[in-house]
């Protein structure tokens, strides 16, 4: 069987998908496109529900005209395949490392810390108000692969449903990173740091401009700042920073 039609019905559902967050809440599916992404999903042992190549390519999948695929895929004229995949969302939010994201609506930076959370091994990221989806196409694609390894979980908008001690992630402010070790400031020793045996994290970290809102930081254990020359970093990659400095500190405790 080979898609020929502009108007196919499973041609029009992708370019929905792509295109429409309400469209994949509803639906509860995303798609992803290009071989590399559809490997990684593979190896992380998901089954897509439906799965297309261009023409002739070989490719596992149900074929498509190679100009009707490049129509419903937000890559153009390069795409040789794409597939659509049921989302999954873990049930809570878990340790011994975790990262809280708040109001980050910029569905590539949400992306690109899936794949640094991946990349350091952490046990759960946690979505909070105003989060961009990550199951959007430009939030997968940046996560390369790393949104079919990493445990997500929705709606979460109160620190105390997050594991361990919450650090929060705010420029200029608190203790630097590498003093803080996500314990009350009133359990701290004289030098402002303890280490992270057996303990649990979470990392906190808000839009790149706006920030945390203040009830978030007041909720927090302990604030932390990553010590910079220039004002902030993007908010993907002071999140990567973080976890760098958080992950090897746990694992020399």
């Amino acid at each position: 069987m080979t898609i020929t039609s502009q108007d196919n019905r499973k041609l029009k559902e992708i370019r929905k998908l792509r295109q429409r967050r309400r469209w994949r809440e509803r639906s509860g599916r995303f798609v992803a496109e290009g071989e590399d992404l559809l490997a990684a999903a593979d190896a992380a042992g998901w089954t897509a529900a439906e799965r297309y190549c261009v023409q002739g390519s070989g490719l596992p999948g149900i074929e498509v005209d190679a100009n009707l695929l490049a129509s419903a895929s937000g890559l153009g004229s390069g795409t040789r395949t794409l597939a659509v995949y049921e989302e999954r969302w873990a049930e809570r939010p878990i340790g011994p490392l975790c990262v809280y994201l708040h109001g980050l609506s910029d569905p590539g930076n949400v992306g690109t810390i899936l794949r640094s959370a991946q990349a350091f091994a952490v046990s759960s990221v946690a979505l909070g108000p105003g989060t961009a989806d990550p199951f959007s196409p430009k939030a997968v694609r940046a996560s390369m692969g790393a949104v079919f390894s990493v445990p997500i979980v929705r709606g979460v908008d109160d620190l105390d449903a997050l594991p361990g001690a919450k650090i929060a992630l705010v420029p200029g402010e608190g203790l630097p990173l590498h003093k803080a070790c996500g314990i009350p400031p009133a359990h701290r020793d004289e030098n402002h740091t303890l280490p992270l045996r057996e303990a649990e994290v979470t990392l906190v970290v808000g839009a790149e401009r706006a920030g945390l809102p203040p009830e978030v930081i007041a909720a927090a254990d302990q604030v932390a700042h990553i010590p910079i020359k220039s004002e902030s970093l993007n908010a993907a990659m002071a999140a990567t920073v973080a976890l760098y400095e958080l992950q090897t500190r746990m694992a020399r405790a």
